[in-house]
């Protein structure tokens, strides 16, 4: 398998720009979607990278139909498991 040559490495106040956007979205936005809204141009490179960083710790995961869901701190999914049955 061939490596990635990473050409730029994000920012934190870019992270923090991403992590923002997904949690204030309405509508869980696709990739896309989320990159296209983004208050300031971002490579999509540099994109994808913070996306990778944020799924691989935990904060957000994605749907079946690639829609990205903020799960680190989200009162909707909080909710939701209060209401689930417990098995």
């Amino acid at each position: 398998m061939e490596a990635k040559t990473i050409l730029h490495y994000p920012r934190l106040d870019t992270v923090l720009m991403v992590e923002d956007a997904i949690k204030d979205a309405k509508n869980y936005p696709s990739r896309m979607q989320l990159w296209k809204h983004l208050p300031k141009q971002v490579q999509y490179q540099t994109f994808q990278i913070i996306l990778d960083y944020l799924e691989k710790s935990n904060k957000i995961i994605y749907t079946k139909d690639n829609k990205i869901v903020w799960i680190a701190t989200n009162p909707k999914l909080e909710k939701a498991i209060k209401r689930g049955k417990e098995y």
